[in-house]
């Protein structure tokens, strides 16, 4: 679960994502300082408010257009095998590739519709102002570029609340069936790696009796949903017949070409590596944990319904996460280790490798239509961070974001 903390503890180490974000906040911070009246009242002078309001509304928008001239052209210079030249990479020596274009002019006018951002004489653009016009940005991107075939999701704080479970009132369950509807194909990839069905049946039970029950969908759309497991390791495909809905994919059908060559070896040690790191913090943190070693992923957990402290659980997500990428075999085999908002886990593989198995499970949808929705971005302990290797992504920060960006998402669409 993205925390307050993480958000904090982040901003001294940033990267990609966070990096667009931080300084687009920090490029609006000007004209915000300049423009803002902040000793005048609402009551009087209220044109000479209106006056400041859309100078500000300009300002931001002549801003918005030159990061998104920017990224233009950081997109040129990556098709033409530059990418290191762009003006955007030297400004940000992080950021990474974009499978699409990024309207980002427009997504702040209709950011600034919902917020009134323009209008703020006292709160400058936020962190979470950008971080929505962003994933406008993409949306509208998607929408004008290509079209969505795939959408992928997280599970906790994405679908449902933290540690809760998707039960039938939840608004999201009519957008992920008119996502179906529409013959686009739909990936829950998420952290909580169970081997067998009737545990995910638990926690997705809303949805997948939903899909089961629709008179509306098709056989063929009712198979355009599966779930991927424990980030990259288990995958299930809807099943009408079956009680719990779903069907264990074996391994050995759709494991990408790379992931077959990651060696049982490699992943022993790895795991034992992690293993080791995570009782000396259990040890050190006197952690009120215990330790759960699975077949492809290992993990502290509380014991006796207590909580551990956010500070103890990024700690440990640092410790183990240096601990393994110093490793030799931490630098063989891709791992994620995050903090799941009151556990720590270290899986095999990441989200961006789960993204990449449901692109190829329905036939090698491409990175440019596809969209991965999770609420963690932040590199520190963050298992959605990885998607963005693998696909287009949006960054929310709760169940209600989520529904809001499906519609905003159709809105999009429909208009394009």
């Amino acid at each position: 679960m993205t925390t307050r903390y993480r958000v904090e503890y982040a901003l001294k180490a940033i990267t990609n994502t966070k990096s667009l974000l931080l300084n687009n906040q920090g490029l609006l911070a000007v004209p915000f300082v300049l423009h803002s009246q902040p000793t005048v009242t609402y009551q009087e002078n209220s044109e000479g408010l209106k006056t400041v309001a859309a100078d500000t509304y300009q300002r931001y928008a002549e801003i918005m257009r030159d990061v998104e001239n920017l990224i233009n052209d950081h997109i040129r210079h990556h098709e033409r095998n530059a990418p290191g030249k762009s003006k955007l990479k030297l400004l940000v020596p992080s950021v990474g590739n974009f499978f699409t274009k990024l309207d980002i002019e427009d997504a702040f006018k209709y950011q600034d519709n919902q917020r009134f951002i323009s209008r703020r004489r006292f709160v400058a653009p936020s962190f979470n102002d950008i971080r929505l016009i962003l994933n406008s940005a993409q949306l509208l991107g998607l929408a004008r570029s290509s079209d969505v075939e795939l959408v992928t999701f997280d599970g906790d704080v994405t679908l449902y609340d933290d540690g809760a479970c998707l039960t039938p009132d939840n608004p999201v369950i009519p957008r992920i069936l008119r996502l179906l509807e529409q013959g686009r194909k739909v990936g829950i990839v998420t952290a909580a790696g169970y081997e067998d069905a009737p545990k995910y049946y638990g926690r997705l039970q809303g949805l997948l009796d939903a899909v089961h029950d629709s008179s509306t969908l098709t056989a063929a759309q009712k198979q355009g949903i599966i779930v991927m497991g424990g980030e990259s390791n288990f995958l299930f495909r809807f099943d009408q017949d079956s009680d719990v809905r779903l069907t264990y994919v074996p391994r050995d059908e759709w494991l990408l070409d790379d992931m077959k060559a990651w060696a049982e070896d490699d992943i022993k040690e790895l795991l034992d590596l992690a293993e080791s790191a995570l009782r000396e913090c259990a040890t050190n943190l006197n952690l009120p944990a215990g330790v759960l070693r699975k077949d492809r992923a290992v993990g502290v957990y509380p014991v006796n319904g207590v909580r551990i402290n956010r500070e103890q659980l990024e700690e440990t997500v640092l410790v183990v996460q240096n601990t393994v990428e110093r490793s030799t075999v931490g630098s063989r085999l891709p791992f994620c280790a995050f903090n799941g908002g009151n556990d720590v886990f270290v899986d095999i593989g990441d989200k961006s490798w789960g993204v990449r198995v449901c692109q190829q499970y329905f036939g090698g949808i491409d990175p440019s239509k596809t969209l991965h929705i999770g609420d963690q971005f932040l590199s520190a302990g963050a298992n959605d961070f990885k998607a963005r290797l693998a696909s287009t992504t949006a960054w929310i920060a709760s169940p209600a974001e989520t529904v809001d960006l499906l519609d905003e998402l159709e809105t999009a669409v429909g208009s394009s």
